[in-house]
């Protein structure tokens, strides 16, 4: 839940936390009030497996596994442990949005298997929007945890226990569908990646479930943790939903009727870019949050506007479109959510990468490269290359320049400023403000 509906809520004179509004939450779920004391973090409960809400609230969990067997691993189990693979991207990680896929429950002799779930996991990731089109953005690293017992805690009953490297279990909280992890765990294996923007944990079971751990680390600085059952395909579709909130920022968008507390905000307008106090006619007016996107086809279905329900509060928020995947499992992002989750890839990534060294001064004979990564479709980043500030526009579009083919222009023997700047011109953003994001620039210097 976004920090400014996480706080207690006041209805009729009452105060009452969030978790305890949601110990009858839709779908059976049982969250509990917060664990005080018992270093709890907060985690979204997905929706229920019969259902298509995205999900039914939040809770506050303990940081670390459920309590189980501690038999020590072979030799040859201890080799494998920790292994790191890339599992897609090429780029540098200074350059690119990192994701650490971690496994749970697999014992030495399945990692094969693990890394087959890991690669399938992502596939279904990249086929959405926009990660589809921006996929080649992304590092997917696997990092391999070896379980000394094949499976995961509470499958197929509560009290099933398994003896697993990151303690992974399901009835966390009391809730079935809810699967929590040991996060100290979590992070030793995450640790050992080069880098890590967000983190999936993948646990080795077919039972639906899942949980998002959306606050940042504060010790490896990644986004947040997603955990899904491996072979189950709602789950990965919970794991989607939580990088809405990781990545994106985005608020949820389903609501509770008939659930006290949650009939009607009253509280100040909410700073997620997708939710909000104003009606359609108040955000055009205004020229506020998602105004540009009004009466825009969304991918979800149906015109941008306002509809009322979001946040989780039936009345006095508004949500962009009816049913984006912030609400229902199995949609698409909505426009407004797509042009957050760029800015999100933005905000990790980089556009250009320097393949020439830019601490030495450059003269003929050497070649400036650059390195851009493709988009999907017809997109392409703009390239444009610059001499002391002013455009050559011969050179726009190129990831090489000879510094000979400079010769005329540095004839005077100064040394001059090689710039090229890159730029995402991307139609689905049209804030200004996260457009002014989505370029870099290098420079280099060049003389005869």
């Amino acid at each position: 839940m976004r920090s400014a509906l996480r706080r207690a809520v006041v209805v009729a004179g009452v105060a009452t936390t969030v978790a305890a509004v949601l110990a009858t939450a839709p779908g059976g779920a049982v969250a509990a009030p917060p664990l005080a004391g018992r270093g709890g973090v907060t985690v979204e409960i997905p929706g229920p497996e019969s259902g298509t809400v995205a999900g039914s609230g939040h809770t506050e969990v303990p940081a670390d596994g459920r309590a189980r067997p501690s038999g020590a691993l072979t030799s040859a189990e201890a080799a494998a442990d920790g292994e790191v693979a890339r599992l897609a991207g090429d780029g540098r990680t200074a350059d690119r949005l990192d994701i650490v896929v971690v496994g749970d429950g697999y014992t030495a002799a399945q990692l094969g298997r693990f890394r087959a779930d890991a690669k399938a996991k992502w596939e279904e990731l990249a086929a959405v929007e926009p990660y589809a089109t921006y996929r080649n953005l992304f590092n997917v690293w696997t990092v391999d945890a070896v379980s000394n017992q094949s499976g995961v805690s509470g499958d197929p009953e509560a009290g099933t226990v398994r003896d697993t490297a990151l303690g992974s279990y399901f009835w966390c909280d009391g809730i079935e569908r809810l699967l929590c992890v040991d996060q100290a765990k979590v992070d030793r294996y995450v640790a050992k990646a080069p880098e890590a923007d967000l983190v999936l944990v993948l646990s080795n079971s077919t039972k639906y479930g899942g949980a998002g751990y959306n606050e940042p680390s504060k010790t490896l600085g990644y986004e947040g943790i997603s955990t899904a059952s491996a072979g189950n395909e709602k789950s990965g579709q919970v794991a989607i939903h939580e990088t809405g909130h990781s990545l994106g920022k985005l608020a949820d968008e389903y609501f509770y009727p008939g659930y006290p507390g949650y009939e009607q905000y009253t509280g100040a307008e909410p700073a997620d870019s997708n939710i909000s106090t104003l009606t359609a006619a108040d955000l055009a007016s205004r020229r506020a949050k998602w105004h540009r996107w009004l009466g825009a086809t969304s991918p979800d279905g149906g015109k941008v506007g306002a509809y009322e329900g979001g946040g989780y509060f039936v009345k006095g928020l508004y949500r962009p479109t009816d049913n984006s995947l912030m609400r229902i499992l199995g949609k698409p992002f909505n426009l407004p959510g797509v042009e957050s989750m760029i800015a999100g890839f933005h905000r990790h990534a980089n556009p250009v990468t320097a393949l020439t060294p830019t601490n030495r001064t450059l003269r003929p004979g050497k070649t400036v490269k650059i390195s851009v990564p493709k988009l999907a479709g017809n997109r392409q980043f703009v390239i444009r290359w610059y001499l002391d500030g002013k455009e050559l526009t011969s050179l726009k579009g190129r990831t090489k320049v000879a510094v000979a083919d400079l010769s005329r222009k540095l004839a005077d023997g100064r040394t001059h400023k090689l710039g090229v700047a890159v730029e995402d011109r991307t139609p689905s953003v049209r804030d200004p403000q996260i457009a002014s994001t989505l370029k870099a620039k290098i420079r280099w210097k060049v003389s005869l």
